[in-house]
């Protein structure tokens, strides 16, 4: 049965949703089609009509975070001044995610079991991770060319800053009494500066002759 218009992104939402509740909950190995329809309060027949198996509800699910993400970002970012700024508003944002919405990391850390035996989630983990450096690639890229930056290749320069947040965002997940997220923004801007900060030309020593 089709169902009626504008329906369709409504139960679409409600089941991602309640697979993202899941997920936090009781994890990707005790997640069911009938667990997700009952949380959804669905019926099974209705779920499997969106998502033929729990794959492709997990994989819904990683790309309603990531969006979701990519979201706060560009929200932290609006107003943001040069390349440091756009710099610190993502750094704001995936640490604050990290910190307030424990769903979202939850989801992708189940996400990324399942790619190391799935090639079809594999396939889809490495496209966002190659948007993702793009994005960031872009900011080093503005940085260097305002000065703000030295030059470095923006891809690998990418790599490191995800790297780093990644990293650290996983840690407060695991450890919320790591530090404050204040503080954990202002470590992390202070390495990443550290790393794309301008070369300064080292002192000269001795008078002139």
């Amino acid at each position: 049965m089709t169902p009626k218009l504008g329906v369709a992104p409504v139960r679409r939402d409600q089941i991602v949703a309640a697979t993202i509740r899941c997920l936090a909950r009781d994890g990707y190995a005790a997640l069911t089609m009938k667990r997700v329809a009952a949380e959804a309060r669905l019926s099974q027949g209705i779920l499997h009509y969106y998502f033929p198996d729990k794959r492709a509800i997990l994989a819904a699910a990683a790309d309603r975070v990531t969006t979701d993400l990519d979201r706060r970002v560009a929200a932290e970012a609006r107003g943001a001044r040069g390349a440091r700024g756009r710099l610190r508003a993502l750094i704001r944002a995936c640490l604050d995610v990290a910190a307030r919405d424990r769903q979202f990391w939850t989801v992708f850390i189940e996400f990324w079991g399942e790619t190391l035996h799935d090639p079809a989630l594999a396939a889809l983990n490495a496209r966002s991770y190659t948007r993702a450096r793009r994005l960031i690639g872009r900011v080093v890229a503005a940085g260097v060319a305002e000065g703000a930056f030295r030059r470095v290749d923006a891809g690998e320069a990418a790599a490191v800053i995800l790297a780093l947040l990644d990293g650290l965002s996983l840690q407060l997940t695991f450890d919320p009494g790591l530090m404050p997220t204040a503080r954990a923004e202002r470590v992390c801007e202070a390495a990443l500066l550290a790393y794309l900060g301008p070369r300064r030309a080292p002192p000269r020593h001795g008078g002139a002759r």
